[in-house]
């Protein structure tokens, strides 16, 4: 998602100035307040006047984002995209999947999207976790859909033994360019690729 605004954060203790980054599945606050709070986690979240209001941790949490922030602020956090939405799968717009999908979330986020054959897709999705992986994706998204785009699932964060750098030197060392990221799961990231114009 990657909304972001500073503002003023009001809690039960204190006040002060944070910069709130809104994301897919939590809320970041840095500054006055330090926090990541995943929407599962909040209740009470409304906007009102001014401030997106919410309880955390047993607190109730005031940002004053402006009324128009914070309506959609609120917008997103009680309703947040899901995953098939984040990809631009579904039944409509069928997938060319390449590599075992073991992530739950990524599995269900495929059902009844996946093309039957690879002319029926609009697109590539490649599972890789390394880079013969992403060698071998490439060549079978290339020779089936050479002028489509390619979403590369990979692991995410500093445990990720092929993460979203290495996948993004490989993919633009190939002529490709990054349009969009998405977080999949606690576990995986993806990278929606294009050859570059």
């Amino acid at each position: 998602m990657g909304l972001e605004a500073a503002c003023l954060c009001r809690w039960p203790d204190g006040s002060g100035e944070v910069k709130a980054l809104l994301e897919s599945r939590e809320l970041i606050l840095r500054g006055a307040l330090r926090r990541r709070i995943e929407f599962a986690t909040m209740s009470a979240v409304r906007a009102d006047g001014e401030c997106l209001w919410f309880e955390a941790e047993g607190a109730a949490v005031a940002l004053d984002l402006g009324a128009a922030r914070a309506a959609l602020w609120a917008r997103k956090i009680l309703s947040p995209p899901s995953l098939a939405s984040k990809l631009g799968i579904g039944p409509a717009a069928p997938v060319f999947v390449i590599g075992a999908v073991a992530d739950p979330a990524l599995a269900a986020a495929l059902d009844g999207a996946a093309a039957e054959t690879p002319a029926a897709a609009r697109f590539s999705l490649a599972v890789i976790a390394d880079e013969a992986d992403l060698v071998a994706a490439l060549g079978r998204h290339e020779a089936a859909l050479p002028d489509r785009p390619i979403w590369l699932v990979y692991g995410k964060g500093k445990q990720a033994v092929f993460g979203e750098a290495a996948v993004r030197r490989f993919m633009r060392a190939a002529g490709y360019i990054d349009a969009k990221v998405s977080a999949v799961s606690d576990t995986l990231s993806a990278t929606r690729y294009a050859r570059r114009g």
